[in-house]
């Protein structure tokens, strides 16, 4: 009987267990998607206690707890940091074989050296032990980035952000790079039309052009785009529910932005036509700088309107939608190839029956001209876990090249989050291991050991070209 959380967590056979320990444990991280506050690497901020760096935005957790039935107090509510540890606590023995039982676990072990089974009765020792080492220096957000061997961290940031926490770190020159990404979701939700004008007040006011028209906000759209290289930026990313792809014609773009600039709602097809004009020119932008645009496809969010009136949005009331996407992926990329200035491409999406629809899709723009330059994503969100991991890396591999996959990212708002990328380096090497113990794979560790490598550090590195920017 193999002994939980031991060195060979996830190993299952001996040459897998070969392939982690002397080819991909030990490798840096490029965590090149991720929510992590600049404003907190820049502060170097250091966490009272464990409800702190651990509980507060993690909707994962919330969404454990209350299917326990634990009262939202503990969750996002006024409870104090200790109740809400407890209550936490108390919830961890029901989440068996749900992989916030490996997630806690890992990090309690890979932050803290703390190896108990949290449970209720376990929960005050941890508590004390954790706050401990919290309270060191080793255990601010600078130090617990270095301590992952973490490399590169690109954030995500709006256009209308200052970035001025990155200038700061770029200016102390901290070992890790922290990079902003490019996300301009806002600049493109035209269906509430208040909302909208006011982030564009905003937009115009940091990028100092006046938005009256459509070409001004694209005027505004480049010159952030443009600051934002400056500070090292290699990658756009969107979250949307699909890609806007409609036809459309010059005029009703210009006609539809006026409308909605004069606070007026667009009915569906104007929406639709302006998300999609929108949306190419931010891709050709991208092109232009040869960045990555990378594109999280899928999710339905804010389900249930009581607890988003209540709390607001990101706090663990989305789910997986059914979304279409073929059509429109399709005629997205052909419209950007058609004049070859389709940038490199990383896909997400979050309904794993779209998996095979990626994985064919990505293979009709590869051109040769970049290995792997369109990509099927990383498992994300509900399925950044054991078996849909397994699901998305299955069926990179039948259909197109796993050793050009630019691998793992946390896509996380927590300093803890780093272990997910151990755990996705034990499942590619058990998947590996199995293969090579199968017969269905030569016993060639080199050459596989090389090909994980890669798929784990150096195909990232290749891929996004990342380095610190000459600032003047």
């Amino acid at each position: 009987m193999k002994t939980f959380l031991d060195e060979h967590f996830l190993l299952q056979s001996v040459t897998a267990q070969k392939l982690y320990h002397d080819y991909a444990e030990d490798l840096p991280i490029i965590d090149y998607h991720c929510h992590l506050p600049p404003q907190q690497i820049a502060e170097d901020q250091s966490f009272d206690n464990l409800t702190q760096i651990w509980l507060y935005g993690d909707h994962y957790k919330w969404r454990a707890m209350r299917s326990n039935g634990i009262n939202e107090e503990f969750c996002t509510g006024n409870a104090n940091d200790y109740d809400k540890f407890l209550a936490y606590a108390e919830t961890v023995p029901y989440t068996l074989r749900n992989p916030l039982y490996h997630w806690t676990h890992l990090e309690l072990q890979r932050y803290f050296g703390i190896h108990n089974i949290l449970n209720k009765d376990s929960a005050p020792q941890i508590w004390e032990e954790a706050n401990l080492k919290l309270n060191s220096a080793e255990m601010s957000c600078r130090s617990l980035l270095q301590k992952m061997k973490v490399e590169v961290v690109c954030t995500t940031d709006d256009p209308a952000d200052s970035l001025e926490f990155h200038q700061q770190l770029l200016n102390e020159n901290f070992e890790v790079l922290v990079l902003p990404t490019f996300r301009a979701d806002k600049a493109m939700a035209v269906d509430d039309p208040k909302t909208y004008n006011d982030y564009l007040d905003r937009l115009e006011s940091v990028a100092n052009v006046s938005i009256q028209r459509y070409q001004d906000l694209l005027d505004a759209l480049k010159k952030r785009h443009d600051f934002f290289a400056s500070l090292g930026c290699r990658l756009s990313d969107h979250g949307l529910e699909n890609v806007y792809a409609d036809d459309y014609q010059p005029y009703e773009i210009h006609e539809a932005f006026d409308k909605v600039r004069q606070g007026n709602h667009l009915n569906n097809e104007e929406v639709n036509k302006l998300k999609s004009a929108i949306l190419y020119e931010l891709a050709l932008l991208d092109h232009s700088k040869g960045w990555t645009q990378q594109f999280h496809l899928g999710a339905l969010r804010n389900n249930n309107t009581r607890m988003l009136n209540t709390l607001g949005p990101d706090t663990g009331f989305d789910s997986i939608g059914d979304f279409s996407h073929a059509q429109s992926l399709s005629r997205f990329f052909d419209r950007l190839d058609s004049s070859d200035q389709l940038a490199k491409t990383i896909i997400y999406n979050l309904n794993p029956s779209d998996n095979y629809l990626v994985g064919t899709m990505i293979g009709n723009f590869n051109d040769g001209s970049v290995p792997g330059k369109m990509q099927f994503g990383s498992g994300w969100w509900f399925l950044d876990q054991k078996e849909a991991m397994e699901w998305q890396m299955n069926a990179l591999s039948n259909l197109g090249l796993l050793s050009r996959f630019v691998g793992m990212l946390t896509d996380s708002r927590s300093f803890l989050s780093y272990p997910r990328h151990e755990y996705f380096r034990r499942i590619l090497c058990n998947l590996f291991g199995s293969d090579i113990e199968n017969g269905e794979l030569p016993h060639d560790l080199d050459l596989i050991g090389t090909t994980i490598q890669n798929i784990c550090y150096y195909n990232a590195k290749e891929f996004f070209q990342f380095e610190k920017p000459n600032l003047r």
